[in-house]
């Protein structure tokens, strides 16, 4: 498909845009190489300097991986999702803050009680298919890695039920923050029984509508997966324990 030239002197953001657009439209996904930077700039036009400055950006985001030198291998290659950009510049920025597990685990129970109390009938279908399939392969986990990989991939479900992108994107970034430390969780647990079985019930209330009750079993999983997770934010004169 072409590229559309940049009509705007946000480079980055337009950049980006195309990306997005090639991803939606022509099924490019991770590992597929982009254009060179002449060829960029030409269809974009904009000038070598301006690409070579987006495509930096996007490698620090993560987006892309670039390659020096010449031949096949050179280049810049996609590694994930455009999409994900705003949540990885949150993790970079949540990574060199000093906010607290507490704080994170606070805002990851704010978030998924609102989405679950808000789903909006039009993102619930794909929410909930994205939320099965997580399951599913929580289920066949074989390390406590990939396990926490699909309990990603299961929240952000979650996040994605209010249909509202920007607590998605907010979901993926406090996800990703406390990353190590699920792992570690899982780890120590030894076993995944009792957290499956929450991930099962917020499922299926959510699938019967149930907004309430799950946003009280979103609060139980939390307090189960991380024992000193938060009170309840309606209860906001309960002490912490």
């Amino acid at each position: 498909m072409d590229w559309q030239p940049v009509k705007k002197k946000r480079t980055f953001e337009e950049v980006l845009a195309q990306i997005e657009r090639r991803i939606t439209e022509d099924g490019l996904t991770p590992g597929d190489r982009l254009p060179g930077e002449r060829q960029l700039a030409e269809q974009l036009h904009v000038s070598r300097a301006s690409v070579r400055e987006a495509l930096r950006v996007l490698e620090t985001l993560g987006v892309i991986s670039s390659q020096a030198g010449r031949g096949p291998d050179a280049g810049a290659v996609l590694i994930s999702k455009p999409e994900s950009a705003l949540a990885d510049l949150l993790r970079l920025h949540l990574g060199t803050t000093s906010l607290s597990l507490e704080e994170v685990i606070d805002t990851r129970l704010m978030i998924e009680q609102w989405a679950v109390l808000h789903a909006h009938a039009a993102h619930t279908p794909e929410a909930l298919e994205a939320m099965g399939a997580a399951l599913a392969r929580m289920e066949e986990a074989a390390t406590p890695q990939e396990f926490v990989d699909h309990d990603v991939a299961f929240h952000l479900g979650v996040a994605m039920l209010s249909g509202n992108r920007l607590l998605a994107s907010t979901m993926r970034a406090l996800r990703q923050t406390i990353h190590g430390f699920s792992v570690a969780a899982v780890e120590r647990a030894g076993q995944t029984d009792l957290l499956m079985a929450d991930h099962r019930r917020i499922y299926e209330l959510a699938r019967a509508g149930d907004g309430p009750a799950a946003a009280r079993a979103v609060t139980e999983h939390l307090a189960r997966a991380y024992p000193r997770a938060p009170r309840d934010p309606a209860a906001p004169g309960e002490p912490r324990t």
